[in-house]
């Protein structure tokens, strides 16, 4: 390859690389400006009589009685509450689901047996099983804990299902013809194929599992956010309704963003796949 040849090629992937940097940076200013725009809207239009300010508190009067609630420490019980829920049953649902998707996907005699039982299941609105949860465990956190649990568990064991059974069976041969069988076959070509697919139900789980510990607290709870919320409606407080609105959606952020996270460590291949692509560009 000649010299300026190879000068043209490193500029073009020069290029795609500041191309890709400004599309992040774009991307990231439209996802901060997006939210602030709408809340400047809002209080602009609660200012000019638009909107009710009984009803419809303004942003900046949200903040104020935040900032009072968290000083007093009014929030951080409710807080403390409603993750240790979410956590707790995120973390049973999500192992469980992760569990028994892998051996429904293994094993077609128990993907047989189990299947039609579990789609059947999966249509049930999760906030229906509370009441029989609360007979059997009483007014107490399981119920809470196991409502969040249940949830999680058929999105994720429905995504790990779909990750083993999806894989090629021409991936699977080379793997025979390289020996590949019993666990080794498991862990370095079963798992790490279905493994995007099990983090993208995580993803979905997780904003579930925040929706369903809410209505739970609703209902069944003397603390928590979601009880913060519903008691507030019924006292007529709607700023104090505002804050642990905003409250749920930062904590269901945090969740997925934590996810995300944890998705680029166990598949990096992903975001590696983009600067290959790139790199494959610069040397056509």
């Amino acid at each position: 390859m000649s010299r300026s040849t190879s000068a043209d090629l490193d500029q073009a992937i020069r290029r795609e690389y500041r191309h890709d940097r400004m599309l992040r940076v774009r991307d990231l200013g439209l996802a901060i400006l997006t939210p602030v725009l709408l809340l400047i809207i809002w209080e602009l239009l609660a200012l000019v009589g638009v909107l009710d300010r009984r009803l419809f508190t303004p942003p900046s009067e949200i903040v104020v009685r935040a900032a009072e609630m968290t000083v007093s420490g009014q929030i951080l019980p409710h807080v403390v509450a409603t993750v240790a829920r979410l956590a707790s049953g995120f973390v049973l649902g999500a192992i469980v689901g992760i569990a028994v998707g892998l051996l429904m996907g293994l094993s077609r005699p128990m993907r047989a047996a189990l299947a039609p039982t579990f789609t059947a299941l999966y249509a049930l609105p999760k906030i229906a099983i509370l009441p029989l949860l609360l007979l059997i465990f009483g007014l107490t956190e399981t119920p809470k804990v196991l409502s969040v649990a249940i949830s999680v568990f058929f999105v994720v064991q429905i995504n790990t299902l779909a990750g083993i059974v999806q894989i090629d069976d021409r991936t699977l041969e080379a793997a025979r013809a390289y020996r590949a069988t019993g666990w080794k076959l498991f862990r370095y070509v079963l798992l790490p194929a279905a493994t995007p697919s099990i983090m993208t139900g995580l993803r979905v789980a997780a904003g579930m599992a925040v929706i369903v510990i809410t209505a739970v607290e609703f209902v069944a709870s003397d603390n928590g956010l979601g009880y913060l919320i519903w008691n507030s409606w019924q006292l007529f407080q709607p700023s104090t309704m505002f804050v642990g609105l905003i409250t749920v959606s930062l904590i269901g952020a945090v969740v997925t963003g934590l996810i995300i996270l944890l998705e680029r460590a166990m598949v990096p291949w992903r975001s590696a796949g983009r600067s290959r692509r790139i790199r494959e560009v610069g040397t056509r």
